[in-house]
């Protein structure tokens, strides 16, 4: 490329906006920015009767971007870019986000009357309280509609589009009967920036779509009239509001508005990339191709894993979703994932301890001192229910053996493990059906943060872990995808997995699995999967007397031969 090209990276993360300027040419950030969400505690509007409830302020996107996207356009002055050579912008978004819209768009929360009304606010990713909705969801679609169930690992979550709209049907019919559609929070920004107010004009995202909403080329779109008449008739209304729009991260749904130019102080008509989930485009930043599993670590944990079109894609059971093209041009994206990581060391620090941020070093310096299965300690990591493999809200967090000379920095150690012990059966399932991973790229700020975890991981996976050289990898990505769809077909342009590879860095330092760590693991684990199983599927028979004995005997044999 003879010409310098940019682009900008929108991120909307559980707690905050991120906007980079990305050089597209050496993956040098030469503008970024941030701002928290205001409203609600570290941007999430909760209920103290109701810990499944977790809602957003839709104004707060729009506010934090305007703060976040000021900062990255000044930093980029001052590195002295040309504000006309950006080609494109990316937008990316937690999942599944959605939230009540009136006939323009606009979302419910701004009127007057649903003033302070939660329902009628964004339904956050990890707002868990349609849990029964979902539940009677995939009950009917695995009577009737089966083949609905087999792209998203055969249970529709709590987490997702529909169970959220039709929870919000049972509890507030005011909101849902003044709700002219829901849209994706992926979805609502880039219309916001290109000013459409017009559903017909309305590009939905191909991965949101794919991976939360039912849609599959399949069974050409979402699920037909009689599916929603069976779950509540009332449900049709929004379904034929869904559309057939569908755009990809090759796909270019409008321009930028005079209005969000000025706002933003950027040139009118830079191109708009469609939206797409935050942890997908984390992986197209970390570089994700066959073979790779990217694993965006965060207060949750996505993975994400892509095969090609041209290979037959099986029912996986306990995934979150299969979708085509959902992550790369040509490729079938692959989600799995974890309710909670970061949220479960924060609850553990924060609400346990009552500590701060600081707490998380030093009993992270305490926990490396400790031998593995020295503890006696083995945890299940369902403190916020299990997305994957068993797709159940209604299931709780447990520590087992402890003793009165536990301590904190063991206990802390055991709720690492017991997150990486989550990873790894949702690793082992996968790979039952078919999907090869031979290398774990992992990012977020818990990766540059905190080397014991990573070095548990590799030891628990018995994988080497990379890590993304990128602080931003998830708006690198939006970045990325942002430029390639504006430029896609432009003579001379490379595909967007050339682009990866020129601007999608690692570090050069990875972790290792080391083999006396991964011996311990291996029976660890092992028994972590009974009480996964007995404790987590239904009708599973299982004899758990032995359980405690055997983190004794273990943690003995620890201490024993490291005594002689």
């Amino acid at each position: 490329m003879s010409k310098k090209i940019y682009s900008i990276g929108i991120d909307y993360g559980s707690a905050s906006c991120r906007v980079i300027l990305l050089d597209t040419e050496n993956g040098e950030i030469v503008g970024e920015g941030a701002c928290k969400y205001p409203s609600g505690t570290n941007g999430v509007m909760v209920d103290s009767t109701n810990p499944h409830l977790a809602r957003q302020y839709p104004g707060d996107y729009l506010y934090s971007l305007e703060i976040a996207a000021k900062e990255a356009i000044v930093g980029a002055k001052d590195n002295k870019l040309d504000l006309d050579c950006i080609v494109g912008i990316g937008v990316d978004a937690t999942a599944s986000t959605p939230m009540p819209v009136n006939q323009y768009l606009t979302p419910l929360a701004f009127e007057e009357r649903f003033k302070g009304n939660l329902n009628a606010q964004a339904w956050m990713w990890k707002d868990h309280t349609s849990y029964k909705e979902a539940k009677d969801l995939t009950t009917l679609a695995a009577e009737k509609y089966p083949e609905f169930l087999e792209m998203c690992g055969g249970d529709y979550s709590s987490e997702w589009y529909w169970a959220k709209i039709w929870h919000c049907l049972n509890i507030d019919e005011e909101v849902f009967n003044a709700a002219h559609t829901w849209i994706e929070l992926s979805d609502y920004v880039p219309m916001v920036l290109c000013g459409i107010e017009d559903l017909s004009k309305l590009t939905r995202n191909k991965c949101a779509a794919g991976h939360k909403c039912l849609h599959s080329d399949r069974w050409n779109g979402i699920p037909e009239n009689n599916f929603w008449n069976k779950l509540d008739f009332r449900l049709n209304r929004i379904a034929k509001t869904f559309g057939t729009n569908l755009g990809s991260v090759e796909s270019v749904i409008g321009e930028l508005s005079e209005e969000w130019a000025k706002k933003l102080g950027l040139p009118v008509g830079i191109p708009i990339a469609a939206g797409s989930i935050d942890a997908h485009v984390g992986a197209i930043g970390a570089g994700i191709q066959e073979g790779t599993m990217v694993k965006i670590i965060g207060t949750s944990t996505c993975d994400i894993m892509v095969q090609s079109l041209d290979k037959k894609m099986e029912y996986i059971q306990g995934v979150s979703g299969i979708a085509s093209e959902s992550v790369l041009p040509g490729a079938w994206g692959i989600e799995g994932g974890q309710s909670a990581v970061g949220d479960l060391l924060n609850w553990y620090i924060t609400k346990v301890l009552k500590g701060d941020g600081s707490l998380h070093g030093e009993l992270t310096d305490e926990a490396k001192k400790l031998r593995v299965g020295e503890s006696g300690l083995l945890a299940l990591d369902w403190n916020n229910g299990n997305r994957n493999i068993l797709g159940d809200s209604n299931l709780s967090g447990l520590i087992l053996g402890q003793s009165l000379l536990t301590t904190q920095a063991e206990i802390y150690r055991a709720l690492i493990e017991a997150t990486a012990y989550g990873a790894r059966r949702i690793l082992d399932q996968i790979s039952e059906y078919g999907v090869n991973v031979d290398k774990v790229v992992a990012c977020g700020g818990i990766t540059k943060k905190n080397e014991l975890f990573m070095q548990i991981y590799a030891d628990v996976l018995q994988r080497p872990i990379y890590v993304s050289k990128s602080l931003e990898t998830v708006a690198l990505g939006a970045a990325l995808f942002g430029a390639f769809a504006a430029k896609k077909g432009e003579k001379g342009f490379e595909t967007l997995q050339e682009v990866q590879g020129r601007v999608c860095k690692l570090e050069e330092k990875y972790f290792k699995p080391e083999s006396n760590a991964v011996k311990i693991y291996k029976e660890l684990y092992e028994i972590f999967c009974q009480l996964h199983d007995a404790f987590g599927k239904e009708g599973e028979s299982a004899d758990l007397y032995s359980v405690m004995k055997e983190l004794i005997n273990l943690k003995n044999s620890v201490i024993s031969n490291n005594e002689a």
